[in-house]
């Protein structure tokens, strides 16, 4: 469909491009210098002690589970508001996923106080989503980590250089913190991810594993710093390509400038939105002075309101939108670990997630508000 206004915008230049022109003309192709220069230009970003160029999000949230030491008869809390793959990587260790509730809709992270609800003797790890960009509360979570002594991962995903009361960035609280470079995200490699860590046992397992477990790569035994190789360990192929690499520098460098424009665009959203009759959550995060990198803009519809018939109704005129996310424990693969989360359910039931991304001038702005405002009158 041609939309007036689509949900995200990629924002693809002669930079993006060159730089994988660059890749091809050189000849090198699969995991090199380039993801090294990669890696590095994350770590300086981060603050991190070690980052690892991966083939996805999913990909790095699976290593940190594994770096974690998940296994089969262990449980893992995680929100019930999130993407499948936070889940998804939680059982491919053979752990089991305990769904946790959201705060409400002021604060739609993950509840620290029903983590704590959740711990049981079967649990070893804790997996968060800082939501829409939006930091949980790490205060209180790390706190309650520390005292079940509990691992704590960081699913990022939606984080890209968010901190929490404008200090730590997001993914350096827990073990791990896994970021995603899909193509809706604050940057992109198209495919791709990362994951980062402060640990240096933890990075050396992410960076055996995520080759097969070899101890040499092509690159090495291709510049001479090793002949053969050992397999130490089970390992998986999680490696990024060169022009993934190549693509997310380009992309990494302008990041600064793109976020500071999603804050202006969210800013102003939040002012010709707050006399609608639509819920605004993360007003706690923004009086808490979070720095947040904000990923998408959701609001929460009136109770009763018919979701189904105001996106069809903006559908109808060029905007489109989405729902973030259908609940995880809804879903029929989930059937085993079936709970209510009547918060969240609430907050899913409502939420609605309107376009969003740099690019979004006011006139535009305007005119989604226009199309959200006819669409509840009616």
């Amino acid at each position: 469909m041609n939309w007036k206004i689509p949900l995200f915008d990629l924002d693809i230049g002669e930079e993006e491009k060159n730089a994988v022109l660059d890749v091809l003309s050189n000849g090198w192709l699969t995991m090199g210098r380039r993801t090294a220069e990669f890696e590095s230009l994350f770590r300086e970003k981060t603050g991190a002690r070690h980052a690892y160029a991966v083939a996805s999000g999913t990909a790095a949230l699976h290593l940190a589970c594994s770096t974690a030491g998940f296994k089969k008869g262990d449980e893992v809390i995680c929100p019930g508001l999130t993407f499948v793959a936070t889940a998804h990587a939680i059982r491919y260790t053979g752990a089991r996923a305990v769904f946790t509730e959201s705060r409400g809709s002021t604060d739609l992270n993950i509840d620290p106080g029903d983590i704590e609800q959740k711990i049981s003797e079967r649990t070893k790890g804790v997996l968060i989503l800082h939501y829409a960009g939006f930091p949980c509360d790490m205060a209180e979570i790390t706190t309650v980590c520390k005292r079940h002594g509990l691992v704590l991962i960081e699913d990022c995903a939606h984080s890209l250089f968010s901190s929490y009361r404008g200090e730590k960035m997001c993914g350096r609280y827990g073990l791990c913190g896994c970021f995603s470079f899909f193509s809706n995200k604050n940057m992109t490699t198209g495919e791709g991810g990362m994951i980062i860590t402060d640990d240096d046992d933890a990075a050396e397992s992410i960076r055996l594993m995520r080759s097969h477990g070899m101890t040499s790569l092509t690159m090495d035994r291709h510049e001479g710093r090793a002949v053969g190789y050992d397999v130490v360990t089970p390992g998986y192929n999680y490696r990024i390509d060169e022009m993934r690499a190549a693509l997310g520098m380009a992309q990494l460098r302008k990041l600064d400038e793109r976020l500071a424009r999603r804050r202006e665009v969210y800013t102003y959203y939040r002012s010709r939105l707050k006399n609608l009759p639509v819920e605004l959550p993360f007003e706690a995060q923004l009086q808490r002075r979070d720095t947040v990198g904000i990923h998408i803009f959701p609001v929460l519809l009136p109770r009763g309101c018919k979701r189904d018939q105001v996106m069809a109704q903006l559908r109808s005129r060029g905007v489109q939108t989405s729902i973030h996310y259908p609940p995880v424990h809804f879903f029929k693969e989930f059937k085993n670990e079936a709970t209510r989360l009547p918060v969240t359910e609430d907050l899913v039931e409502r939420e609605l997630t309107l376009p969003f991304y740099p690019s979004l001038t006011e006139k535009e702005i305007d005119y989604v508000v226009e199309c959200v405002a006819g669409a509840l009158k009616s």
